[in-house]
């Protein structure tokens, strides 16, 4: 069966509405961890155009790049350091909307503006994260982190 998408127009919200059931449709069957996690990453950058989406999993204490649609980033990150690391300590969801405001803040792209990370979880552990730049200012608001957070618990 050939993997075809739906992108309807309308607001964050609609789009998030119509995509999130064809992402589940489409890794339900799939066992394959880097295949979903590639399908999930390749969808989010086509329905939004968002500048950078991808995972980092937590591999031997660290969060290690996986699969990710955009240019090249950063392959490994502590605890901690940076948004992605950050949010794997806390164990929640961070907007930024202004990576330069920041904190530690690893710039991979000096063109991402505005980042929004969301853990991964299993049994209450974090085992990866969700990280989307963004190339615009103030990009990711509230509906971001509710949809991409029930995006996650499908992982």
């Amino acid at each position: 069966m050939a993997e075809e998408l739906h992108i309807p127009t309308g607001t964050r919200q609609d789009i998030y509405t119509s995509l999130i059931p064809q992402i589940e449709a489409l890794i339900v069957g799939e066992s394959d961890q880097v295949a979903n996690l590639a399908n999930i990453s390749a969808a989010l950058k086509e329905a939004f155009g968002f500048f950078w989406v991808g995972f980092y999993l937590v591999k031997e204490n660290e969060l290690v790049l996986g699969p990710f649609q955009g240019p090249i980033a950063c392959t490994r990150i502590r605890m901690g350091k940076g948004v992605c690391g950050t949010a794997w300590e806390r164990g929640e969801t961070i907007i930024v909307p202004n990576v330069d405001e920041f904190p530690g803040h690893i710039a991979c792209s000096s063109a991402s503006k505005s980042e929004i990370v969301v853990p991964i979880k299993k049994e209450g552990k974090v085992i990866g994260v969700l990280d989307v730049d963004s190339d615009q200012l103030n990009d990711f608001s509230e509906v971001d982190k509710e949809w991409l957070e029930k995006l996650v618990a499908l992982i």
